[in-house]
């Protein structure tokens, strides 16, 4: 964290001191949200929040070490008083930026595999500087100026997460951390319902290369037309990643183990180099290739950026974690989030797993499809029907609707509805045999997180009953 005083911040926020005794007092951790999540010398900004408002906590903040808390009004403690917290938050995560200028900002945007991306491009560019990461998945107006408040002067590469629900919501947060390079991994479904179609989703996600000054980097998906397109949007050069002969860094002889996890030769201009990742699924080469593409464009040679993917870890959970019980049960966690081309992929990743075993799939209901919600839902219940052979839907119309359609496709499956992630457990420790390969999966809202983290646990199996 770059040390300010809370002189500095309310400047910075257009605010004012209000029972501060001294005001040059340093910030000297970063910012958070989350009174328990407060470091000695950090700022905690006080937000409304679904159920409480932030305010409220503000004297515990300060107890557990906060040298001030962002509100907009007094609150008893030191504070920055302000209008709006969140737009004060931007202006602080601006003015931090600026304070380190050598700083090289990726953002990268798109419908699946961010947080993944963001963590192999994390575990990549070490081998150039220091590296700060979007935390966790924090990728919209809140979350990404908490992570630009990480930066100090050692750090060479921020890499943002840029998430967005709408037009301009990728334009609001390129301006709090202008990036030099850009990266757009695919437009999928996602989150259709709130965009309207895939075309407005890729008109969104495209602002972020028209962000882009022209000295710097857009980094696209060969493989996904409406990526490739917005090569034309942007002012910057252009790499490509995929696996067709046209991209220019590009996967070669994929092949996938029977725990499903991926290799392939890694190839740019003339260089080539293997990569064996310890990732589950074959969706990962496509996250592979976007963080390499960015390593390369940023002159990390091909055999470093290869050996590092090649030693890159998962680190966010719910995302393909695969637990191996004592009792044979192949547990994937893949419950953070769920969308027809998520799905999909999952469904190809327990294929691989299964080398023969039987498979059993949790799933919730995928939320934010609008219209096309129940056809989407049908869609996948027919693709669990050719993959699955014992389904756990959980949820309502939907999972219904999902349930249905997976039973029509295969008479033979064992198909049952769950309303909820607690029945959904009860169902699933009633069904599991040893030997089981296990997917769960669904949209975070299901809760199923929540369910994968109990199976992972060795229970009684139906067939000690």
């Amino acid at each position: 964290m770059i040390p300010l005083s809370l002189e500095a911040v309310a400047s910075a926020v257009g605010g004012r001191l209000c029972d501060v005794a001294d005001s040059s007092a340093l910030m000297t951790a970063p910012a958070v949200v989350d009174s328990r999540e407060v470091e000695p010398g950090g700022l905690f900004a006080a937000l409304p929040g679904e159920h409480t408002d932030g305010h409220a906590f503000a004297a515990n903040a300060v107890k557990a070490g906060a040298v001030a808390v962002l509100a907009t009004h007094p609150v008893g403690v030191p504070a920055v008083v302000v209008e709006d917290v969140l737009d004060a938050l931007a202006a602080l995560a601006r003015t931090v930026l600026a304070a380190v200028p050598d700083v090289t900002v990726i953002g990268l945007t798109g419908s699946a595999g961010k947080t993944s991306t963001k963590d192999l491009i994390a575990q990549v560019l070490p081998e150039r500087g220091e590296t700060v990461a979007t935390v966790k998945s924090f990728n919209g107006e809140i979350g990404m100026p908490l992570t630009v408040t990480h930066l100090d002067n050692g750090v060479r590469h921020l890499v943002l997460e840029m998430g967005a629900r709408g037009i301009g919501h990728i334009t609001h947060l390129t301006r709090i951390a202008p990036p030099t390079v850009g990266l757009v991994l695919n437009v999928g479904t996602a989150h259709v319902g709130e965009f309207g179609g895939r075309e407005q989703i890729a008109k969104a996600k495209g602002e972020l290369v028209e962000a882009l000054p022209a000295d710097g980097l857009a980094v696209l998906n060969a493989d996904d037309p409406l990526v490739a397109a917005m090569a034309s949007r942007t002012r910057a050069r252009v790499l490509t990643f995929g696996t067709g002969n046209g991209a220019d860094v590009r996967a070669v002889n994929v092949a996938l183990d029977t725990s499903g996890r991926a290799s392939f030769t890694l190839t740019a201009a003339d260089a080539h180099a293997r990569v064996d990742l310890a990732l589950h699924g074959a969706h990962h080469v496509s996250n592979a290739l976007a963080a390499a593409a960015v390593a390369i464009g940023l002159g990390v040679g091909v055999e470093k950026t290869a050996a590092a993917l090649s030693r890159a870890v998962l680190v966010a959970s719910g995302r393909m974690e695969v637990t191996d019980r004592g009792d044979g049960v192949r547990i994937v966690n893949d419950a953070f989030n769920a969308n027809p081309d998520s799905m999909k992929a999952a469904f190809a990743a327990i294929e691989a797993m299964a080398d023969g075993h039987r498979t059993v799939a949790v799933l919730g209901e995928m939320k934010e499809l609008g219209a096309d919600s129940s056809d989407e839902h049908r869609q996948v219940g027919r693709l669990a029907a050719a993959y699955i052979d014992v389904l756990i839907a959980v949820g309502d119309e939907d999972a219904r609707t999902m349930a249905s359609a997976a039973q029509e496709g295969n008479p033979h499956m064992h198909v049952v509805n769950a309303g909820d992630r607690d029945h959904a457990l009860a169902l699933a420790r009633g069904l599991i045999q040893p030997g089981d390969v296990v997917l769960v999966k669904g949209s975070h809202s299901v809760g199923l997180e929540h369910t994968a983290v109990c199976l992972a646990q060795p229970d009684t199996l139906a067939g000690d009953r």
